[in-house]
């Protein structure tokens, strides 16, 4: 099919305006409710909104790069704002719940109210934010909001103030990784995410994780990983990038030979390379029963309940380093100490040494393409740049992903050719699409 024929991310385009819409619309409100004894609740919600909608426009700029800009309820057909005007948003909207969120301590929060907003979700996502748009824009600041001291102050906040820390054994953030000795949910590592529940089912209730199945591996399950569609298969070198003493590798990692398991589907699987990811896969038990079945979820493909884990602490230590906090190395050495243990030996930091360090620990975590980007269109291009050959129905194909494509495209989506065509050409197509 064309490229103009497809509508590539379409469903993300409207479910991202849909929440765009509902957050615009509560603040909308926010001066009509009747606060009471609550007025200080007034600033709370505005501030979670605030920080969903930068959430929101954020990974939109992101994919896109020329979206249209909405800041309150609107049917008006908008043209695509410049990416600039988008950030200050996102930058204003952080830094606004920065400000107004309280300042709970990690250990001092109610765990029945973990998953909402805080104080640290809004700093740490400023961090990120700062990065990515100097980076990709070659910008001093963001959009004339944030200044790189001002991000830096932030991440450091969450550091000496936030009450996170790593988890010891890095498996144990990841439920296939660990299995009985996962650290739960909301652990001490994580900063943001986004819950889901097994209870989803096909009346309408979708708190379930709806794209994890699409990671398991094709149709067959090998306890403890339940099975799946066979999207996402892992890159070789991936697997060849971390040494044998990186305890991330196992733990991030399937290996189909390494793990001695019976793949028997290879005839439906397309881009077979022998490596799934673990983060997040589905599980079974020992009887290759969904455990997500096994808690009452109506179907194994939409009741996966694993969280996405959004922002985890070690990124805001890699981010700070970055950033040139005066114990860059302190916090380069504790994310590098937990993946070697016994086998750890310090190494200097630097930005090269960062970007390598990301890619171990943040793999499958939707933070490697961005992190690419940030380094210049084209240095991600001739990193992400190959011919390879892998296994379709179990016959050898040849992939080919052009550095040339990723450079005319910038690293961006096609903006869905229906919602172009809806908007009435308002909209512009990005380019090389």
């Amino acid at each position: 099919r064309s490229p103009s024929d497809q509508n590539l991310f379409e469903a993300n385009w409207r479910d991202y305006y849909r929440a765009i819409y509902r957050c615009n619309m509560l603040l909308s409100k926010l001066d009509q409710i009747e606060w009471g004894n609550n007025a200080d609740q007034r600033q709370v919600v505005e501030s979670e909104a605030r920080f969903l909608r930068a959430y929101l426009y954020f990974d939109m700029v992101r994919l896109w790069g020329n979206i249209p800009l909405l800041t309150e309820p609107s049917a008006e057909n908008l043209p695509q704002a410049n990416p600039e005007e988008v950030y200050k948003v996102i930058a204003e909207d952080l830094k606004f719940a920065a400000e107004n969120l309280p300042a709970t301590a990690y250990g001092a929060q109610n765990p029945a109210t973990r998953g909402r907003v805080t104080k640290w979700a809004a700093e740490a996502l400023a961090g990120r934010a700062f990065l990515y748009y100097t980076g990709y824009y070659g910008k001093p600041d963001l959009a004339g909001v944030i200044s790189k001291t001002q991000a830096l102050n932030y991440l450091e906040d969450v550091i000496s103030n936030g009450g996170f820390g790593l988890v010891e054994d890095f498996a144990h953030l990841w439920p296939a990784a660990s299995v009985n000795n996962y650290a739960g949910e909301d652990n001490k590592e994580t900063v943001f995410a986004i819950k889901y529940s097994y209870t989803s089912n096909y009346d309408g209730n979708a708190d379930g994780n709806h794209w994890m199945v699409m990671l398991g591996m094709r149709e067959q399950y090998s306890y403890p990983y339940g099975n799946g569609w066979g999207g996402g298969t892992v890159n070789p070198k991936l697997w060849n990038a971390y040494t044998d003493t990186d305890t991330r590798k196992v733990a991030s990692i399937i290996s189909i030979a390494g793990e001695n398991i019976d793949f028997k589907n290879k005839s439906k699987q397309r881009e077979y390379t022998g490596y799934y990811v673990k983060k997040y896969s589905p599980m079974v038990d020992e009887e290759g029963n969904s455990l997500a079945v096994n808690l009452g979820a109506a179907n194994f493909m939409i009741g996966q309940y694993q969280d996405y884990v959004a922002i985890r602490y070690a990124d805001v230590l890699l981010m700070a380093a970055e950033l040139g906090s005066p114990s860059a190395q302190t916090y380069f050495d504790a994310v590098r100490r937990r993946a070697y243990g016994s086998s750890f030996s310090a190494i200097a930091v630097s930005q090269a040494n960062i970007m390598t360090e990301r890619r171990l620990e943040f793999a499958f975590e939707g933070i490697r393409y961005w992190d690419l980007l940030r380094q210049g269109v084209d240095t991600a291009a001739g990193i992400i740049a190959e011919t390879t050959t892998l296994e379709n129905g179990g016959s050898p194909v040849t992939k080919t992903i052009a550095a040339q494509k990723i450079i005319e495209t910038k690293g961006l989506q096609q903006i869905p050719s229906n919602q172009v065509t809806l908007s009435n050409n308002t909209l512009k197509q990005n380019l090389g699409w």
